[in-house]
Formats: C-alpha cells, sequence, structure tokens
C-alpha cells in the first residue's frame, strides 16, 4: 500500500522541498550555463553586442520557469507568488555571485585585456551615438574610475539580482499556483 504522501518523500527527508534547496539547484546550474556563455561571447569576439546580452537572458528565463516547477512536482502541487518571486530571485542572486566571482577572476588574472576590451567598446558606442570627442573625453573619464574588476563585479551582482527581482515578479505571475485551502 503506498503512503499518500509520497509526493512528498524525494530525498528530502520526508520533508517538502523547500524554497532554498530549488534556488540552489537552479542557481548553480544557471552560474555554469553563464559562464559558458560568457567564454562563448569572448571567444567568438561578440562582448558588449547588445542582441547578445538579451539572448543571454533565455536561459534565466527557462530555468526560472522550471524552478517552479519543480518545486511544485517535488512539494504539495502549491506555489505562492510570493515562494516564486522567492525562487526566482534567489536562483539568480546565487548564479550572479558565482558567476561573477568567474569573471572577477577572469578579467583580473586570466586576460587582463578584457577590460581595455570594455573600455574600446563603450568609445566606439560614444563616437556611433555622436558624440564630440570632448564629450568622450568627459564621459571617459567619469566612467574610468568605475572600470575597475572589483566595482564592476559589485555593480554586476546588484544588476543581476535587480532584474531577476523584475522576472521573477512577471514569471511568478503566471507559474504560481496558489493553495486554495490557504486564500481565504
Amino acid at each position: 500500500m503506498e503512503d499518500n504522501n509520497s509526493v512528498l518523500d524525494h530525498s528530502h527527508g520526508g520533508e517538502k522541498i523547500s524554497v532554498k534547496q530549488v534556488s540552489v539547484k537552479y542557481g548553480l546550474i544557471l552560474s555554469v550555463i553563464s559562464i559558458i556563455f560568457f567564454l562563448i561571447t569572448v571567444f567568438a569576439g561578440l562582448v558588449g553586442n547588445q542582441a547578445v546580452q538579451y539572448l543571454g537572458m533565455i536561459p534565466t528565463i527557462i530555468l526560472i520557469v522550471l524552478a517552479h516547477k519543480e518545486f511544485k512536482q517535488e512539494g504539495d502541487g502549491f506555489m505562492s507568488y510570493g515562494q516564486g518571486l522567492g525562487i526566482g530571485t534567489l536562483t539568480v542572486t546565487i548564479s550572479s555571485i558565482v558567476y561573477t566571482v568567474f569573471f572577477y577572476v577572469y578579467i583580473k588574472f586570466v586576460d587582463s585585456s578584457f577590460m581595455e576590451i570594455m573600455k574600446d567598446k563603450q568609445l566606439e558606442d560614444m563616437q556611433a551615438q555622436g558624440m564630440s570627442e570632448e564629450q568622450i573625453d568627459q564621459a571617459m573619464s567619469m566612467t574610468s574610475g568605475f572600470m575597475t574588476p572589483e566595482i564592476i563585479s559589485v555593480f554586476a551582482i546588484l544588476v543581476a539580482v535587480f532584474f531577476g527581482f523584475i522576472l521573477s515578479l512577471i514569471i511568478s505571475a503566471f507559474t504560481k499556483n496558489s493553495n486554495p485551502d490557504l486564500d481565504m
């Protein structure tokens, strides 16, 4: 005879899967995908390409949806909007921390020319926008203090978490499955 709670007993000590467990798993998967994606863009010479950056959001969206699906399947079948928001945001936070550590090591110790490539790309973009040499010089001098691996790493985490939160707000609206017994 099968126990009615067998849905809850999936190698988690008989307890439901937690927001943290799902988030860590998918955060680590997303970080590996992000690192591979970054290396492909570097080796393909596509660093700073706007279309490629947008393309890089697709794995994030897919993995948040998959994390929500697993949370519901491995749990009681329900996921509140808040749980979905938490899963998505925590997944992206974990991923961004792991990815940023890799990125920092890469630009600090492996490819120190990466920062120059970024500055050159920024200069190209400003020229393409029709900025004068004076405007470009002023903008470059203002941003040069922020173009260090340490500051870029901090901003990368903050921006990733912010966008992960926004994506999670949107995705959770579609993937939530509230428990009607709790919605009284």
